[in-house]
């Protein structure tokens, strides 16, 4: 009797090899908040951006508090050089060791909170300092772009710290636009734009000095390269005032009317009036000046977008924070232009033509 050959056993078939991770944005986001302790940091990253909402809270209660700034930038400073110093940058950043990798997350940890608390205390001063229909808006949108990556642990400790021209980058950004708080805070009376020039060439002796040894400024090209990166710094900052706002210098109310009362506020304010009520105008705008009065400032009425006049306004004390001045100016009858139908603005600006502030009213037929 014959018997039936075994049937063979079917072998196994291997198991697919796992798909590999999905680039782009989703793909990353899964990668980094696959395990439980990138969730921790996430869920601290959200936590930081409360403090953050505390801290600008707390910057409402004083200008004097700006000092403060100086000991912040220096510190991220020394920690920003330590820290590539002993675990390099890029693709050479060395990690290797579970004491390496403690010791730089300590850095980075306290890095995260001085750049947290300065960056939420400045984004106040330079709101009130913007004019939103204007180029300076843009300086804030920067500025709250850094304070919120500042509060992202993956992308703080996994982008910016990984490369050296990135974090100096960073905080040449930061420290210009602290430079510009607390210079006025420990120095006031002086103007707003050698203010500015002077931010930015600290700004950028920040920068310089994360990527060359002082002591290699011994050397007469190292020594030239800094003068020439301070000197650029400096123009570039003075080519683009436009878009930096003028802190602490705001602008807490600004009306136009065709009256005053005697003893210089408006009669009436007014958004629109019809041109048969247009034969003088007055504008009366209520300026914050913390800092001291170190700028000579203007009424600049514009009408569709055209300088009509620049009028160097009057002042006197005027209720309200410390530094508070009242400029008023009229625009007579003589110095309107034939045709008054159309928007209008009353710029309040430094003599150097920064903007402070600005009424609007549009003449009516």
């Amino acid at each position: 009797m014959s018997t039936a050959a075994p049937t063979p056993t079917p072998s196994p078939s291997p198991e697919p090899a796992s798909a590999p991770a999905r680039g782009g944005p989703l793909g990353w986001l899964r990668r980094n908040l696959g395990s439980l302790w990138a969730k921790v940091w996430w869920f601290h990253s959200f936590y930081a951006l409360g403090l953050g909402v505390f801290i600008v809270i707390f910057a409402q209660k004083g200008f004097d508090n700006a000092r403060w700034l100086t000991l912040g930038v220096g510190l991220v400073w020394l920690l920003l050089v330590l820290a590539f110093r002993f675990f390099g940058s890029g693709r050479d950043q060395r990690l290797e060791t579970k004491g390496a990798k403690v010791r730089f997350f300590v850095m980075t940890y306290v890095l995260k909170n001085l750049y947290q608390g300065m960056l939420f205390f400045l984004l106040p001063f330079y709101w009130k300092s913007t004019s939103l229909d204007s180029d300076n808006r843009w300086f804030v949108v920067v500025l709250a772009l850094c304070a919120f990556l500042s509060t992202m642990d993956v992308i703080f400790d996994k982008v910016l710290m990984r490369w050296r021209t990135l974090a100096s980058g960073f905080y040449a950004v930061t420290l210009f636009a602290a430079a510009n708080l607390m210079i006025p805070a420990l120095l006031p009376g002086l103007a707003t734009a050698p203010v500015q020039l002077t931010a930015a060439a600290i700004a950028v002796a920040g920068f310089f000095t994360m990527h060359v040894p002082l002591r290699a400024l011994r050397q007469p090209r190292f020594a030239a390269l800094l003068v020439g990166s301070l000197a650029a710094g400096m123009a570039l900052v003075w080519a683009g005032r436009a878009v930096i706002p003028p802190v602490p210098m705001h602008v807490a109310a600004a009306s136009v009317g065709p009256e005053v009362l005697p003893d210089g506020r408006l009669k009436m304010q007014v958004t629109s009036l019809h041109t048969s009520l247009v034969d003088q105008m007055y504008a009366v705008t209520d300026v914050v000046l913390p800092g001291g009065a170190g700028d000579r400032l203007h009424h600049v009425w514009r009408h569709d977008d055209r300088v009509v006049q620049r009028l160097e306004a009057t002042t006197e004390r005027a209720p309200g924070p410390r530094g508070t001045l009242r400029l008023s100016s009229r625009l007579s009858a003589s110095q309107l232009p034939e045709r008054r139908v159309g928007p209008w603005t009353v710029d309040v600006e430094t003599a150097d033509g920064q903007l402070v502030g600005r009424a609007r009213f549009e003449v009516i037929e």
